[in-house]
Parts: C-alpha cells; sequence; structure tokens
C-alpha cells in the first residue's frame, strides 16, 4: 500500500520472540493509521477486563500515515494502552525526533505483550530486534538514561525512549520520555513499559514508505509553509510558547489556581511568559517538519537554580504549579518542571496531586506538613511519590484512589480517574465538556475546546450549539491523531487539506463527511472499548466541586441541568444511548 507500510510487528518479552503481520487495506480504510489503527488493535488483541500491570496488557506505540513523509506538524507518534490511572483506554502523543526514527522501521505499529523476567531495554533496528540487558540503567531517572544511550549509540541515528524511577516503581502517572523533556505524558504509560520491565527502546531506521504522489506533497508542503509562517497564531507561539496562555486564561479568571478554589493568582506577573522570558535565557525550538517553533529551550539565569537547563515550562507545569500549588517563582517553577521530567512523570497530574495534598493537610487527613508555595516540600513530596515512600505510596495511585483511601472525596478534582488540565470548567463550559466525554478522561487535546472559547468564536457560557461544534472539532482532531499531527497546527489544517494530506500520501479521496464517519468509526471502537472495561455512561461528567462551590467575583457555578443539556447533546450528536450501554 502507498503511504504505510501495512504491517505491525508484536515483541512478545515474556518469550523474547517476534512476528509479524499485514494489515488488510480495508482496516485503513475505515480507520486511516495512529489513532484509528492502535484503538482498533487494542480492541481486538488486549483480554478484557485485563489488570493494566499485568503482562497481558498491549502496549502499542504507532506512528501515522503522514510520519516519514515531508508533511508540515507530522512530527509525533503515540502510545494506547490500558491505563493504570483510569482503568479504560489509553492514548499518549509525544512530538521532538524519535517519531521519524520509529516511523522509518518499516512497521505501522508495534505491539509489546508479556513482560521480562529482567529489566531490558530493546533495540529496534528496521525488521530486526534485539534485547539488551539495561542492569546499568536501573535507578537512573528519565533524561540520564537518555544520554547513556545516546553515547552508546553516538555512531548511529537513533530515536531513545526511556523511563525513570516513577516508571520503574510504577507510579500510576509515570511518562516515557524522549528527546530530554518530550514525553508521552498522560494515563502512565510509562508504569505500563514499567511493568514489562522495559527501561528504554531505541529505534533505528532507514525504511522509506512511497507516498500516493509525491508531487501533491510537495505543493501542500510549499503552500502550507507560506500560509502558515505569517499566521497570527504561529507567530505568537514562536515568541512566547504556550506560556502565553497563562495571561490569557488568568484575565478571564479561569487558571485554575489553591487546588481549584480560585481563577487567578496574585503573582501572575512572577510566572507568565514574560517572567520566564525576563529570568530565564529562553529559545524558541521546533519538532521535525515544524516552523512554529513553540518550545522553550529555557537556562535560569540566576537564583539558586543558575544554569539549569530544561525544555519548558509549558503552560500546564506552570498551571499546575504555579496555580494549582501557589508556586510564585517561575525558576522554581522550571525546577518542579526538571525534577518530574527526571523522575518521569505527568506534571498535570503530579501538581493535581501534590496540590490535593496540601488540601488534604489542611482537613488533617494526612500528616506530611507541607503549603502552599512549599517548593522544597512539593520536591520532596515528588521524590516519595517517585519511590512510593511514606505518603507518596499511596499518592503515587493519583487523586482519585488516593481520595477515596483519605475520605477526602469531595475534593477528588478528576474525570474517569484523570486528573485536570489547567482550565476550569466553571467559566469555559465547552471545556468542561471535553473533559467530562473526552475517552481517556480529562483531557484539554482531544478537542482542544478552550481555543473558540477563549478566542471569541462562541461566548463561554452558552449551552445553544455548543456540542455540535465541539463534536467539529474532535471530529476533526481525530482525524489529526490518525495522521499523527500536531495540534498547534489546527487553525491551518482544516477538512480540505487534511484530504489533501490524505490524497497525497494513501492515495484515499476522502471528503469531509467521509472524514467524519472515520472519526465515528473510531469513537464507537474506543466507546465500546471503554464500556467493555468497567466504564459507566454516568462517568462522562464532572466533579461535583464545580457545581457547589462558586468560581472568582462573578460566583460562577456549573447548573446542573445545563451541563447535562451539553452532555445530552453530545451523546445525540454522536450518536451514543447510555441506557442501552448499561
Amino acid at each position: 500500500m502507498k503511504g504505510v507500510f501495512g504491517k505491525i510487528k508484536t515483541i512478545n518479552c515474556r518469550d523474547r520472540k517476534c512476528h509479524e503481520e499485514t494489515v488488510p487495506a480495508l482496516i485503513y480504510e475505515k480507520f486511516l493509521g495512529g489513532k484509528g489503527l492502535a484503538s482498533y488493535l487494542l480492541l481486538k488483541k488486549n483480554p478484557a477486563g485485563v489488570d493494566p500491570l499485568s503482562p497481558d496488557n498491549k502496549l502499542i506505540l504507532a506512528t501515522g500515515p503522514a510520519n516519514g513523509f515531508s508533511v508540515w506538524g507530522a512530527n509525533r507518534y503515540a502510545a494506547f494502552t490500558k491505563s493504570p490511572l483510569t482503568g479504560i483506554y489509553s492514548e499518549a502523543y509525544s512530538g521532538g525526533k524519535a517519531f521519524l526514527h520509529i516511523a522509518k522501521t518499516g512497521y505501522d505499529a508495534f505491539v509489546l505483550d508479556g513482560a521480562f523476567d529482567t529489566w531490558t531495554y530493546i533495540e529496534v533496528k528496521n525488521g530486526s530486534v534485539a534485547f539488551k540487558s539495561a542492569d546499568f540503567l536501573l535507578g537512573k531517572d528519565s533524561l540520564e538514561t537518555e544520554q547513556v544511550l545516546k553515547e552508546t549509540y553516538k555512531e548511529q541515528k537513533a530515536g531513545i525512549l526511556t523511563i525513570g524511577p516513577a516508571g520503574e516503581n510504577l507510579v500510576k502517572f509515570a511518562y516515557v520520555n524522549n528527546d530530554f523533556g518530550r514525553c508521552l505524558g498522560r494515563t502512565g504509560i510509562g508504569a505500563v513499559m514499567g511493568s514489562k520491565k522495559i527501561k528504554a527502546m531505541v529505534f533505528i531506521g532507514s525504511q522509506e514508505k512511497q507516498p500516493a504522489s509525491s508531487d501533491g506533497l510537495k505543493d501542500f508542503w510549499k503552500k502550507q509553509f507560506e500560509v502558515g509562517v505569517q499566521h497570527p497564531g504561529s507567530k505568537a507561539y514562536k515568541r512566547l510558547g504556550t506560556p502565553m496562555m497563562v495571561d490569557i486564561v488568568s484575565t478571564v479568571g479561569a487558571f485554575p489556581s489553591r487546588y481549584w478554589q480560585e481563577g487567578t493568582v496574585p503573582h501572575i506577573d512572577k510566572i507568565n511568559a514574560a517572567a520566564l522570558n525576563e529570568e530565564c535565557e529562553v529559545k524558541a525550538g521546533a519538532c521535525t517538519y515544524c516552523f512554529i517553533a513553540c518550545n522553550r529551550w529555557t537556562t535560569v539565569k540566576k537564583g539558586r537554580h543558575k544554569g539549569l537547563k530544561l525544555d519548558g515550562p509549558e503552560y500546564e507545569t506552570i498551571g499546575a504549579f504555579g496555580g494549582l500549588n501557589m508556586v510564585e517563582d517561575i525558576k522554581e517553577i522550571a525546577y518542579l518542571n526538571d525534577l518530574c521530567d527526571r523522575l518521569g512523570m505527568d506534571t498535570i497530574t503530579a501538581g493535581n496531586v501534590t496540590a490535593f495534598a496540601i488540601a488534604a493537610r489542611k482537613k488533617g487527613k494526612i500528616d506530611f506538613a507541607i503549603d502552599y508555595g512549599e517548593v522544597d516540600r512539593i520536591a520532596e513530596l515528588l521524590r516519595m511519590i517517585a519511590y512510593r515512600q511514606g505518603i507518596g505510596d499511596l499518592l503515587a495511585e493519583g487523586v482519585r484512589f488516593a481520595a477515596k483511601e483519605l475520605g477526602f472525596e469531595e475534593m477528588s478534582i478528576q474525570v474517569k480517574g484523570l486528573e485536570l488540565p489547567a482550565f476550569d470548567p466553571r467559566y469555559l463550559k465547552g471545556m468542561g465538556l471535553g473533559f467530562a466525554i473526552s475517552d481517556r478522561g480529562a483531557c484539554h487535546l482531544r478537542t482542544t475546546f478552550y481555543k473558540p472559547e477563549l478566542a471569541g468564536l462562541i461566548p463561554p457560557n452558552q449551552i445553544e450549539g455548543k456540542a455540535a461544534m465541539l463534536l467539529e472539532y474532535e471530529d476533526r482532531l481525530t482525524i489529526y491523531d490518525t495522521l499523527i499531527l500536531c495540534r498547534f497546527f489546527r487553525d491551518l489544517f482544516f477538512w480540505d487539506e487534511l484530504g489533501q494530506i490524505i490524497k497525497g500520501t494513501l492515495g484515499y479521496d476522502f471528503k469531509e463527511n467521509e472524514l467524519r464517519e472515520i472519526s465515528k468509526n473510531i469513537a464507537l471502537t474506543i466507546r465500546e472499548f471503554n464500556l467493555r472495561e468497567g466504564m459507566e455512561p454516568e462517568e462522562d461528567y464532572l466533579p461535583e466541586h464545580f457545581f457547589k462551590h462558586p468560581l472568582g467575583k462573578n460566583r460562577l457555578v456549573l447548573k446542573d441541568e445545563e451541563f447535562a443539556r451539553l452532555v445530552r447533546d453530545y451523546y445525540e450528536l454522536r450518536g451514543y444511548h447510555p441506557a442501552e450501554e448499561k
């Protein structure tokens, strides 16, 4: 087939054997690749009701039809499994350069099955797979592990995926690192790798897919560059990166702070994009095939962390620690960002968990001395979580489990077990709907619906027509995840552009209605998986906290009847029938 290799490779860690299988063309027509192909494989291959940390839980790594070709924004790879944090469908995406090495191995997806009996790293070199002892890597942090393997493979171009101590210790929100700070961040992919005793994976590839139309892709490349570099959004991200969102979200009072009690912080000028550029040396960086360059390669210029270098912090990390935990210094947020990267854990969940611990401490639920803004205590708690020491062992399970164990469920701020990103749904009601219906739990990226609400495309408090607009975003961005494309091209690639990419790579001349049908196929497949794994339709909702506790000077709360209507509207448009699903 054009645009894909048409093959997947299963790596059985239990018996250290591999086998290949061909993917029928019909599967690509119905699901495309990336998220579509992997969701199909996960439903088909994963045993129903499997424990996420058992050897039988499959971990699927995938690239999409656009990856490996010169397509702007086609610079990511993805992982899919059953999440140890949520117990349902898990997906995570990462940028950088590793995707290209994975995309050139000759396979559209790798299925990791079973578990090694000793710690191992896997080397994939085109069609060959080697299993190597990882004893010399054990205990090393995520970034250090990557550096050691970079030296080991310095004579070859390689994409390297690593886990840190959090992954080794099966922290339920452990992540997978590549390119020194890019990551498969959410839902605990690193814990699944750790459960299989995989410390790292190294990909070396030289295989080339054949496009359906190389001329079509070249024309698309040229045209999109000419348009894209002049787009205001591209210029803004290159100049300020995602930290520019701190001021935008805070201005409307939707910047979650003091563990979801408030909608802004008095120290906003100390943690925003301007503060980052003032306190640190910041250089814009770009993933492969990107002119937007949203990355912030940061070096702290002064203070106790002088000389610290890292990728970030991004908006969500600033929100998690500068907002939820009330850390008042961007340099200290950078320090906590680097610490999470090294320990190998998702900063969104990590920041929610430490802020939850502070709230629990204030209510006498735990005896670990910690308060808002106490950076060193927050850092100590993060280390305790990564190594499952003391109260860290409980918090390593995530907010949902910890809240239940502590009898503090009124502050269990999560959806389906996944902690919320930094957009308060009491103001951004459409983003709240996005959190509620996301198939992996609370997620801002499946719909990125903060964008139309903050940009004035639809008022945040409007109910009429909101579910329809959200569905359009979800459908279109699902196609992004099949190809696999970066979210920050969402204002450049609409249905026609996605059709051009698909025609140039795979050769299918799909129109918008046909692409929407593919999105629906994928949504129904994931819904079937989640229901099979025990998800209840009632979980497509938000925590009671947002309905009971007013936000900000305007005393904003969600109204149950309004939010229930948003969910019903979405169900009707998507074709879900919750009464029949129970």
